[in-house]
């Protein structure tokens, strides 16, 4: 019961996430001018477009531009009228700004709207977790089943290597990198999937050893079913049950990692919407406790989640649980 209200209510938020442009943006999401109508959401317009005299992007929040427009049009704006990288300027108090009707948890140290930016953190985050948990799945249970299945010199080399590899700091590498390059989104990925697929070997190659000694495997080699058949057959789908019960915490630990390294600086780049570089400025502004304590809810209510979704599939799976 747990683990389903769980998944319910981690979908709601991700969904909701998915939609955040329409949720929070310095643009409307549309309207009409001179009985036309305009989507700013999804295009850019000049101000010369709706009577302005510059031909660069037009500033919906500008009296003037907001001005001609409601003269002979309408605007629709979303619930915030705040992206998760727009500065506030006409704050009456010194950023970061408390909670107020304009911004509802407040402003960061830079006058941006800390709502916006969770709810553009939180999808990026999940979908860093998810993309990295898919991929590493794939690697992480190609490789254990065919580690089990074939055994032997195999199943012995791949177990040393996997044991040097686990032993290399994956945080101390890529602090060393970020300090190289420049790390984005798919940098940080890359460099993540080089370890995370490890999660998952151990589990999957343990089925796969217990597989293919069984009757039906044997049935099936004495039949001439190949060995890629057999292992595409018989031993994948065994060894995924064990596996898709891992998946909530693998995903976990890469949102985990992610916001951790947003916070020590050596994360997604400057300007991003990070809950871990929210969580490093309630830090650094003890004065400002709105920053902290909204990141700390984001990140334990969706780490909670994830880990309760864990259970539920576990027990699910679980043969014992089911009798």
């Amino acid at each position: 019961m747990r683990g389903r209200f769980s998944f319910i209510l981690f979908s709601f938020l991700f969904i909701t996430s998915l939609f955040a442009e329409f949720l929070a943006n310095d643009k409307p999401i549309a309207l009409s001018f001179q009985n036309q109508l305009y989507f700013p959401i999804f295009q850019t317009y000049p101000e010369t477009t709706f009577g302005g005299s510059f031909e660069s992007e037009a500033d919906y929040k500008d009296p003037y531009v907001a001005g001609l427009i409601k003269v002979e049009g309408w605007m629709l704006w979303p619930p915030i009228r705040f992206s998760y990288d727009t500065i506030n300027y006409n704050l009456t108090t010194p950023a970061p700004a408390p909670p107020s009707a304009e911004n509802w948890l407040g402003t960061d140290d830079q006058g941006r709207d800390v709502l916006a930016r969770i709810l553009y953190g939180f999808r990026l985050s999940v979908l860093f977790g998810l993309t990295l948990t898919l991929l590493s799945s794939v690697i992480g249970i190609l490789a254990g089943a065919l580690q089990g299945y074939l055994g032997g010199r195999t199943d012995l080399w791949f177990q040393r290597f996997i044991e040097i590899w686990s032993s290399v700091p994956q945080l101390f590498l890529v602090l060393i990198l970020a300090s190289m390059v420049t790390p984005n989104f798919w940098w940080l990925l890359g460099v993540m999937l080089l370890f995370s697929w490890m999660s998952l070997v151990g589990v999957v190659r343990a089925e796969a050893l217990k597989a293919r000694n069984m009757d039906y495997v044997r049935a099936a080699r004495a039949l001439g079913v190949s060995e890629g058949g057999i292992l595409l057959r018989h031993i994948l789908p065994n060894s995924l049950i064990a596996a898709i019960t891992f998946m909530p915490f693998v995903m976990n630990g890469a949102i985990t990692t992610l916001t951790a390294l947003d916070f020590l600086g050596f994360g997604l780049p400057p300007g991003s919407p990070s809950l871990g570089e929210l969580l490093a400025q309630g830090k650094n502004n003890l004065h400002a406790p709105w920053l902290g304590i909204s990141g700390f809810v984001v990140v334990a209510l969706m780490l909670s989640l994830l880990v309760f979704i864990g259970e539920g599939v576990r027990d699910r799976l679980n043969p014992q649980r089911r009798q």
